[in-house]
This record gives C-alpha cells, structure tokens and sequence, in this order.
C-alpha cells in the first residue's frame, strides 16, 4: 500500500519510527516532511499529505504533530478527506469500518511509538464494512452532500 506521512516537529521522531516501521512491513511510504525538529508551521505538511490521498497518488496518509488536533483539522480542509485522530486501536478499527476514513491523525504527545504503531496497523488493516448507512452518512459528510 502506498502511503503519505507528514509530521510537524512535534511529531517528528514518531512520524519517522512509523515510516521505517510501514517499510519494513512491505508499505510505500511518502514522506512529505517534515525533516527534522526544528520548528515549523505544520499546515504546510498535513495539507501535502492529505492531497496526495485525495489526488489518488497515496490510498491512505498519516500525519503526526504533538496532539495529533492541528495536523487533522488541517488534512480535514481538503475535499475528500476523512482524516481521524485516534488515541487507541478501538477508535482506528471503528473509523475504518464506519467512517472509511483514509487518514489517520497521531498525537505523538499522547501515544507511545507502541501503541502508534499498533493503531496505525489497525487503520491500515480494517477494511471499510461497506454497509449502506455508513456509506449513506459518508455521503452526507461531504459540503456538497448536506
């Protein structure tokens, strides 16, 4: 599976135990930054991240800042998107199955590297169930769609 991943420094050393993680797994992974933990302006990484899952280039992205809010309020702007922050593996099962969210939101200030890791084999594991009112709802989620 193809996969963006993009961090600001506040995320930056989980963003980059998960990215070697997802590779040893078999997974594509593009790194849209950022590349080291000085500080940046995260918008800048969760909009890159999340348009490569929206133009199709990536099936699924992660993005990681100290709480995991900022990075998935902002992948949440781009048409398509249904960017989930989950905190355990529950939240990542259910929002796969429910939500088919394709992108997943990681606080590094909340999670340990372990369960992290856990939730994201969780996310990209899960398929979406594909029952017809959750993709009823899906549909509703959209702005064009209210």
């Amino acid at each position: 599976m193809k996969i963006s991943i993009g961090c600001d420094h506040g995320g930056y050393a989980l963003k980059e135990r998960l990215k070697k993680y997802l590779a040893d797994k078999g997974h594509e992974v593009q790194d849209v930054g950022t590349y080291s933990e000085d500080s940046c302006d995260y918008p800048k990484f969760a909009r890159a991240a999340a348009e490569l899952v929206a133009s199709g280039e990536c099936e699924k992205g992660i993005v990681v800042c100290t709480t995991g809010i900022g990075v998935s309020i902002t992948a949440n702007k781009v048409k398509g998107i249904r960017c989930a922050l989950c905190s355990d593996p529950l939240s990542a099962k259910m929002t796969r199955l429910h939500n088919d969210a394709n992108m997943l939101s990681l606080g590094a200030g909340i999670v340990g590297p372990l369960l992290a890791e856990e939730i994201t084999d969780v996310f990209i594991n899960t398929e979406f169930s594909g029952a017809q009112r959750h993709a009823r709802r899906i549909r509703q989620i959209e702005p064009d769609n209210t």
